[in-house]
């Protein structure tokens, strides 16, 4: 439906092998769309060094709640890791070199760091896909917000984050805590830039994020559908009405199906002038 992307192909052949990390893939995402010339091995040693302190501060005391409590002390106030809410909506947020680098990201960077150091001191932490704002979680009563410095969530902080959101139209359900696996991570990350190059007119590095995550779930109606908007703003309007033709075929009944209809018999006019 597009053109070969050679840079697509690389990443897809990095994220299938099972013999990288998921902080190793999120470094490869950043070299592939907009740091070519970072060593992803050189980060992944920072990593283990920003970790050796944390190691030597740790007791052989296993109790979670102690691990949690000298994470959160280590991370947030030796290291200073912390939210980035100045700038919360910069990209360059989505990138896990940039933010180790700064010391400050948005939820879901800031969280595979947290878990990632937590992993050196024996601390099993959970990636959590929570609606709007990534999580991490030691138990289904221990939901840990390093966006917040490792804050301890209760279920009316959940709710007050998904009202926030969305508006109090959504209420919290127990499936929201669950684990989100690695490539659903990755799929995520990528959404957030394709946003972010969509909405800055960067449509080239916009489409890229949406064939990496075509790669992971080729039959997301709206991955296809913002292909098909995509390369109708880069003027391939033939690719433009297949990608939305399929978009309407997957999805016959979506909300948008009158606008998406619209844009298709506008690029037809625009082909017949």
């Amino acid at each position: 439906m597009s053109e070969f992307d050679p840079f697509v192909a690389e990443w897809i052949s990095f994220v299938k092998n099972p013999r990288y990390t998921l902080v190793e893939r999120c470094l490869k995402l950043a070299q592939v769309l907009e740091f070519p010339d970072i060593k992803i091995s050189d980060y992944a040693q920072k990593l283990n060094l920003l970790s050796q302190g944390l190691c030597d501060s740790v007791s052989d005391i296993k109790n979670p709640t102690y691990l949690i409590s000298k994470l959160n002390e280590y991370m947030f106030y030796t290291l200073g890791f912390e939210g980035d809410t100045d700038d919360y909506y910069n990209p360059r947020n989505n990138f896990l070199n940039v933010v180790i680098d700064k010391k400050s990201g948005i939820p879901i960077t800031l969280s595979i760091i947290y878990i990632e150091l937590a992993n050196r001191i024996g601390l099993d932490l959970r990636p959590v896909g929570f609606p709007a704002h990534f999580l991490v979680k030691y138990s289904e009563e221990m939901i840990l917000d390093p966006f917040n410095k490792g804050r301890l969530l209760d279920i009316e902080d959940l709710q007050e984050i998904l009202d926030s959101s969305y508006g109090g139209v959504i209420e919290f359900v127990p499936d929201y805590l669950n684990e989100i696996e690695p490539e659903k991570i990755l799929v995520r990350i990528a959404r957030n830039l394709k946003n972010s190059y969509t909405q800055s007119f960067n449509y080239t590095l916009a489409m890229r994020c949406v064939d990496m995550i075509l790669e992971l779930v080729p039959d997301s109606p709206e991955e296809i559908r913002d292909k098909g908007i995509l390369q109708s703003r880069l003027f391939q309007n033939d690719l433009a009405l297949r990608s939305l033709d399929k978009y309407l075929e997957l999805a016959p009944e979506a909300n948008d199906a009158d606008f998406i209809l619209d844009l298709i018999r506008s690029i037809k006019e625009k082909s017949n002038q």
